[in-house]
């Protein structure tokens, strides 16, 4: 592999700052939703003092709603505790510069305990170091790699609100899979985007036209899973704010508009052993070759998926993306190179792996892998069996137990399950219950447009 351009030392960000190329350091860490939260420093002074001693942020910051309103009913944080700091931790294997932003470098945190200084347990990119530590006391790196699908629109973030998110100017006017005539017309952003993940440590592998009218995907290397994790999330910071200098929008909702497919995070997953792949082996298994790890590993995945789910649909939108012949997974299967499958088995020998089609492109990507290693892992210590591989349209297959259909049947099963409470922990699991009620709450008090023209005049 090529050498990955654009991640900095201490010591050459020191240069860069010193010939003034750089004047910025974004410190950064993940929200619930996996969005970027931090400060912006002075170049030197973080070189001087953030580098060593990190910074400071609000432990609400893990307790705020979408419109960044603190939310009663958190153990965490609240306002009887009064809102104290958390510390943030630069992970410095992280520093890279942020090509797509003038004389910036970015670094993303760990968040500790002010007074412990341990990993805050419940922040989502603890949960999956504890899965990635999880993996690695079993002798095992877990690789992943996330394929996001989004939609681009002719218009401005800033006038999109204007127009309340009606009317949009996609980007495509005929769908435009695999198009390249279509994605010509909008190669002027994904190149940029490109060229910019690309000089800010996220290689990349390439770009497509998708299904919906306006959808693409851009493709990341596969990597260790921390480091997907995080380049995922750079991923969607990079693309939303080169789209905004360019009075474009997009969007990774994961169902954006009735008639139009959704948007996924197709999920790569394997296990890798003193530099081989662990899921590859001689066992036959229906049409694959592979090891009993991986077979154990898949049954594992599969069996705890919707006790879990809601870390792979996160919001009430996600659950609107699972519809039939709509190209995400409706059913709990597995197949090999099958994409009515929520388990799509691919590659061969050093190449095996397990792509997830369940997730949305709105997943927290430190979420969704926490989920996929730890029921792959639980698989493993039970030795659990998959279901006998599936051929045929998935859709069709009706005796086959469906996803979980909403954000509260899901969160229902979250909150329930022993395996998650065992795995995860009882703070995790009361924190994030809390917080999937919350916006299912917020989703429940709303008046939707599919309201007003329902019944403004008929009922």
């Amino acid at each position: 592999m090529t050498e990955i351009t654009g991640m900095l030392t201490l010591e050459q960000l020191a240069e860069l700052v010193q010939a003034g190329s750089v004047d910025t350091v974004i410190v950064a860490f993940s929200d619930l939703y996996g969005r970027f939260m931090g400060k912006r420093f002075d170049a030197e002074f973080f070189l001087e003092e953030v580098s060593q001693h990190g910074t400071h942020g609000c432990d609400y910051l893990l307790t705020v709603d979408m419109e960044m309103e603190p939310v009663p009913g958190y153990q965490y944080a609240n306002w009887e505790k009064g809102y104290g700091d958390f510390h943030l931790v630069p992970d410095l294997q992280t520093l890279r510069l942020a090509s797509w932003l003038d004389r910036t470098a970015l670094v993303i945190c760990d968040v500790e305990d002010e007074a412990s200084h341990q990993q805050v347990s419940l922040a989502p990119r603890t949960l999956l170091r504890r899965q990635v530590e999880r993996a690695e006391a079993l002798g095992y790196t877990a690789y992943g790699a996330s394929e996001l699908e989004y939609y681009l629109f002719r218009l401005s973030y800033r006038e999109a609100a204007r127009r309340g998110y009606r009317d949009l100017d996609a980007a495509g006017w005929y769908i435009e899979d695999y198009h390249i005539l279509q994605g010509s017309r909008v190669e002027a952003f994904t190149a940029a985007v490109r060229r910019h993940l690309k000089r800010s440590g996220v290689p990349v592998e390439n770009s497509k036209g998708e299904w919906g009218l306006g959808q693409h995907e851009l493709n990341i290397r596969y990597s260790p899973v921390l480091t997907m994790a995080d380049r995922h999330a750079l991923y969607k910071q990079c693309l939303k704010e080169v789209a905004d200098q360019m009075g474009l929008s997009v969007t990774f909702m994961a169902k954006f508009a009735e008639g139009q497919a959704g948007s996924s995070c197709h999920l790569h997953l394997s296990l890798w052993q003193d530099g081989t792949n662990a899921f590859a082996g001689g066992e036959t298994f229906g049409p694959v070759q592979a090891s009993p790890l991986f077979r154990w590993f898949l049954g594992g995945w599969i069996h705890y998926l919707p006790e879990l789910m809601v870390f792979y649909a996160p919001t009430v939108n996600a659950y609107k993306r699972y519809q039939a012949g709509s190209w995400a997974p409706t059913r709990l299967a597995w197949s090999y190179d099958n994409r009515t499958a929520g388990f799509r088995v691919v590659g061969r020998g050093q190449s095996l792996r397990i792509e997830c089609r369940v997730p949305g492109a709105d997943c927290n990507p430190y979420l969704a892998y926490s989920a996929s290693l730890a029921a792959g892992l639980e698989g493993i210590a039970q030795q659990i069996e998959p279901p006998a591989p599936f051929a045929g349209d998935v859709y069709a297959a009706r005796h086959l137990p469906h996803v979980p259909r909403s954000l509260g049947e899901a969160t229902d099963l979250f909150e329930q399950s022993e395996f998650v409470r065992r795995v995860l922990g009882e703070e995790v699991v009361e924190h994030y219950t809390h917080f999937f009620r919350v916006e299912q709450a917020a989703y429940d008090r709303a008046v939707t447009d599919w309201e007003r023209r329902r019944y403004f005049e008929r009922i």
